[in-house]
């Protein structure tokens, strides 16, 4: 079985579906779900979005899958100027890559929850950038919110 096809663990399985609790929580509506086209993206999304109030669009795009942080800006960067929120499922270590360079030199007790704990399977930070998405680039953005598995 190649890293790509590589089913979602246990503790993902069991994860998945409260982050998707505690997306809802933060009162965001998502418009596009950008995900990975890897197995364990795939399935962790799934439970997640379970827990939705409404299901957002969802592409699957390869090139999330092992993306570097500026990959990723690249995809980001594709978004249609009236899609206001975005949820991006991806992996590590671009993900965390990408949050901290969207968010520069940010200060405060989430940036540090986000460098003691990293991305864990199903953790997530919401980013939030007042730009067209055609203009996302470094430091462009503000660290809102983070969440582990373990908080």
């Amino acid at each position: 079985m190649t890293d790509h096809e590589r089913p979602l663990a246990e503790r993902g399985r069991m994860d998945a579906p409260k982050a998707g609790r505690r997306l809802t929580d933060t009162g965001l509506s998502f418009d596009l779900a950008l995900c990975s086209t890897a197995a364990r993206t795939r399935e962790t999304w799934k439970l997640a979005v379970q827990e939705f109030p409404h299901r957002p669009k969802t592409v699957y795009e390869e090139r999330i899958y092992e993306a570097s942080p500026g990959e990723l800006i690249a995809v980001l960067n594709e978004t249609p100027d009236d899609v206001r929120n975005v949820l991006l499922i991806g992996h590590n270590p671009g993900v965390q890559a990408l949050a901290d360079i969207l968010t520069g030199a940010a200060d405060g007790d989430v940036r540090e929850r986000m460098g003691d704990r990293g991305f864990p399977t199903a953790a997530f930070a919401v980013l939030s950038f007042p730009g067209r998405w055609k203009s996302l680039e470094p430091g462009a953005a503000t660290l809102r919110d983070y969440w582990a598995p373990t908080d």
